[in-house]
């Protein structure tokens, strides 16, 4: 299955794309199935409130390690291409910024989600009965915050090294362990909430310890002590490079604040439940969507480089036309049996009556994101940063924000789920518009420019 740069250029597309879609959605499944079933072990053995708490308080945990991810993706090219300049002292000094700079980041973060918890834990939406169990979920998993932080950035660092096989390995681990652990400490031992919270820091520790394993084991980058030395020059570059990971996830966490005080506000605690599975489907249902994104980047990237358009044209169409029927059947799938999928979660009859109809919902228009995903990766792609910045983060940032402030206003809650589709509708109408100009301007060599 392994692909070289060669292979990019050459290759028939459907075979690339397959080679490089496939190890990505293998991770992205283990990734999702574990919080999938860290959901449901949670909703089953201490209570829907459990899920309200944890729905609370990931995002919080996400937005510190996030850093990580944003100087990994932001190192990991700058060192991608000093490795491929020869200048291994560059990457070598790069690698060894990345880890002091995610280290004191995080652990800056954390010092003040620790002084500042009570604020911090209101802001994302702890009111009421949720408070406690929040509360109870937040203090152990905070002081493992740095290890996942540097886990997203090592792993970033490793496919910039090109050993994707390790990569999902660093991803599948954490998945075994927090599984395990979840029956030990909650159903076992019956910790509940505190339980679940060691659970998912042990999870964090190991993939940390399977990232050093590698870099100690397998990478080719070799620190020694004088690596590690703050340069100016390498943290700014990486910062530049980092900007647009660390927005997305900016927005992300912003709408996960607005989204669980709205839900607190027309439904209580219960809906805040609701959505915790909501958001756990989103991501498992769709990881071969997501998969298909990612091996699209590069295929369209080096074709791009290569100004091999028309490569670059049916990389696009294949892609949407691929991810669109994954996107379809999943639809189908929720539509149909939306309600047995909920039983899994929970046996909360309220939550059960009232997420079905709302998982519909926020699932009505995934057949078209194709087209938004794979948009917006294309200008990733081509080095288009800011349109690659702006389409990313038009769903969340544009439309679904506004839309989560201003609907419920007239719907109640009801107007929180249709808040999703229509966000996929308005953002997919605009990528659109800016692939198909794209497709019959710079990459119209041959043929019609038409996105599917």
């Amino acid at each position: 299955m392994a692909v070289s740069a060669e292979d990019l250029g050459t290759q028939d597309i459907k075979i690339l794309l397959m080679k490089q879609a496939i190890p990505a959605s293998v991770g992205i499944l283990f990734m999702s199935v574990n919080i999938l079933i860290d959901t449901i072990f949670v909703g089953q053995w201490i209570g829907s409130l459990a899920i309200a708490a944890v729905t609370v308080v990931l995002p919080i945990t996400f937005f510190i390690s996030s850093l990580g991810m944003a100087i990994g993706v932001g190192g990991g090219s700058v060192l991608s291409r000093a490795l491929g300049g020869n200048n291994k002292e560059k990457a070598l000094l790069t690698f060894a910024n990345q880890i002091m700079m995610t280290f004191f980041m995080a652990s800056l973060f954390v010092i003040l989600g620790i002084f500042f918890s009570e604020e911090m834990l209101e802001l994302f939406g702890a009111k009421g009965a949720i408070v406690a169990p929040a509360t109870e979920f937040f203090f152990p998993i905070i002081f493992s915050v740095p290890f996942l932080a540097l886990c997203m950035m090592g792993n970033n660092i490793i496919r910039a090294e090109g050993k994707a096989k390790f990569a999902m390995y660093a991803m599948i681990i954490p998945a075994f362990v927090n599984i395990l652990l979840d029956i030990v400490f909650i159903k076992i031992m019956n910790l509940g909430m505190t339980g679940a919270a060691l659970a998912t820091s042990i999870s964090y520790v190991m993939c940390f310890l399977f990232v050093l394993w590698f870099f100690m084991n397998k990478s080719e980058l070799k620190l020694e002590l004088r690596h590690f030395k703050f340069n100016f020059p390498i943290i700014k570059e990486i910062t530049e490079l980092s900007f647009v990971t660390f927005s997305r996830q900016g927005v992300i966490s912003i709408l996960s604040i607005i989204l669980n005080h709205t839900l607190y506000t027309y439904g209580g605690e219960h809906s805040i439940a609701v959505y915790g599975i909501i958001s756990r489907m989103l991501m498992f249902a769709l990881f071969p969507v997501l998969g298909i994104t990612q091996g699209f980047i590069p295929i369209a990237g080096y074709n791009f480089g290569a100004k091999n358009y028309d490569r670059v044209k049916e990389s696009i169409q294949i892609s949407i036309k691929y991810a669109a029927l994954f996107a379809a059947v999943i639809f189908v799938f929720i539509l149909f049996f939306a309600k047995p999928i909920v039983s899994v979660f929970t046996t909360d009859i309220k939550v059960i009556e009232e997420t079905p109809n709302a998982l519909r919902w926020v699932f009505a228009a995934s057949p078209i994101i194709a087209i938004q995903l794979i948009g917006a990766a294309y200008f990733q792609a081509a080095g288009k940063a800011k349109k690659a910045l702006f389409l990313t983060l038009s769903k969340q940032g544009f439309f679904l924000i506004p839309l989560v402030l201003i609907l419920p206003n007239f719907f109640g809650i009801f107007g929180v789920w249709i808040s999703f589709p229509i966000a996929d509708v308005l953002s997919t109408v605009i990528t659109g518009y800016f692939l198909k100009k794209e497709m019959n301007t710079k990459l119209n060599n041959t043929s019609d420019g038409s996105i599917l």
